[in-house]
């Protein structure tokens, strides 16, 4: 399962999700549009996987009820600290993604909705998130060393809770038909801060300075994420073989060198300024060729091998639960894969466009994994900021006539990516699925996944 939404500024954000399963082959193919004039000119395929992509994994399951369950044996004395604090950080953090995604998608939807449906969407949210802290809450730990991780976990959920339904509250509509469901959200806002003010979570200078909260709240947020996100450690593959070419590269071009020495010697004879200037000449054209072979040699050689390597450990254990391949490269049109093309389609405008190929083989020792869970969640981050550098300042003037008036609108401009992932499934058949990504110079103004 894959899914793709915009994130922060000019990021989009890819979700992985691998489902009980081994091994897992995923392609993206990123379609760059172009009038941006974009090649490995710009950047080449090592600093694009540096610069543009970042990437991590964590634990998921689908059992929503096992941290529960956890909390109920850890209030008993019959679970583990770690294993109790691990249950309790992912619980969090999977509400913390839910609750997040279910408030953008609320506001990218909000213009199309009727204000019946968007009520009854947002009393949905409402009564899931009051529950969630509930069922928590419920099972509050006495084993005074699990009690302050549970009050740092319980201190954040709630204030990120009140954060996210305020932000509902003051971008919903003001027609009547949105004042009872915004005062029921003004009302469990100040319900969890006096809540949070009764368990005084906080110091008074945090709660009289937003900055102080909201730095002390990533933190919270980041030792929530720590114990179910595994370690990955990156390889550069390659290394040997790029030595290799080098020493290929150099001895080929010695040996031409000295050729031509040992006949320029018995032509010119005795050592002159020809000679001297020959000899020049034969190192000169060593140095300008000698990076050109080994460049040669050095994508011959690479040419369909990964690039790199992820290993992943266990937080927890420190077991080694499994490894990643990964390639990237820029292909020509004409390389592109018949069914990538045709999900594409466009013919004319995809033969102008740059297209960046991103390959994944992913395997993983599942009974290694954490006791309760089966699946990981892998998040790769986009970062459009390269692509903003290259798109042309202004706005663009659009005119309309009412009434026999004439109004003028500054309009941005506008480039819309393209990507489309490929995903072999435990069949040997393919998943396909395209994403229009629009980014103006200044964020990812859209992510639509294309259907059909």
């Amino acid at each position: 399962m894959i899914s793709v939404e915009k994130y922060e500024g000019l990021t989009a954000r890819i979700a992985i999700l691998n489902e009980e399963i081994k091994r897992q082959d995923v392609e993206f193919y990123l379609f760059v549009p172009g009038e941006l004039d974009f090649s490995k000119n710009v950047l080449s395929e090592d600093d694009f996987y540096n610069t543009v992509l970042s990437n991590t994994r964590t634990y998921f399951t689908s059992q929503y009820h096992l941290p529960l369950v956890h909390s109920r044996l850890a209030s008993r004395d019959k679970l583990p600290s770690d294993k109790y604090r691990v249950s309790l950080s992912l619980y969090a953090y999977q509400y913390s993604l839910s609750l997040e995604k279910t408030t953008h998608r609320f506001f990218d939807s909000l213009k199309d909705l009727e204000e019946e449906d968007a009520v009854e969407q947002l009393e949905v949210i409402t009564d899931m998130a009051v529950e969630i802290l509930r069922r928590l809450r419920r099972y509050k730990p006495k084993d005074d060393s699990l009690i302050k991780y549970f009050n740092n976990i319980d201190n954040y959920l709630s204030w990120l809770t009140e954060q996210r339904f305020l932000s509902l509250v003051a971008h919903m509509p003001r027609s009547a038909a949105f004042k009872p469901i915004r005062e029921q959200l003004i009302k469990f806002c100040e319900s969890e801060a006096a809540y949070r003010l009764a368990q005084n979570y906080n110091s008074l200078k945090a709660q009289n300075d937003p900055t102080r909260m909201v730095n002390k709240m990533r933190l919270a947020r980041r030792l929530i994420e720590y114990p179910v996100t595994i370690r990955q450690n990156d390889v550069v593959l390659g290394q040997t073989l790029n030595k290799i070419a080098k020493g290929t590269a150099t001895g080929l071009v010695m040996i031409f060198v000295t050729i031509a020495i040992i006949r320029m010697r018995s032509f010119l004879g005795e050592i002159t300024l020809s000679f001297v200037l020959a000899m020049a000449g034969l190192y000169a054209l060593r140095e300008i060729f000698k990076d050109d072979l080994r460049d040669v040699l050095w994508r011959w050689i690479r040419k369909g091998r990964p690039k790199w390597r992820k290993l992943f450990t266990d937080p927890t254990s420190g077991q080694r639960i499994g490894n990643q391949l990964e390639w990237l490269d820029y292909i020509p049109f004409d390389k592109i894969p018949d069914d990538v093309r045709k999900v594409r389609r466009g013919k004319l405008r995809q033969r102008e466009e740059s297209v960046v190929r991103i390959k994944m083989v992913t395997q993983m020792s599942t009974t290694k994994f954490l006791s309760g869970y089966d699946m990981t969640r892998e998040v790769w981050r986009v970062d459009f900021r390269p692509f903003s550098r290259l798109m042309a300042r202004g706005k663009q003037r659009f005119y309309t006539l009412n009434e026999g008036k004439v109004t003028q609108e500054s309009i941005d401009k506008r480039h819309q990516f393209n990507l489309i992932s490929k995903q072999k499934n435990q069949d040997g058949s393919m998943t396909l699925q395209r994403w229009k990504i629009t980014v103006n110079r200044s964020k990812v103004v859209d992510v639509e996944e294309v259907f059909g």
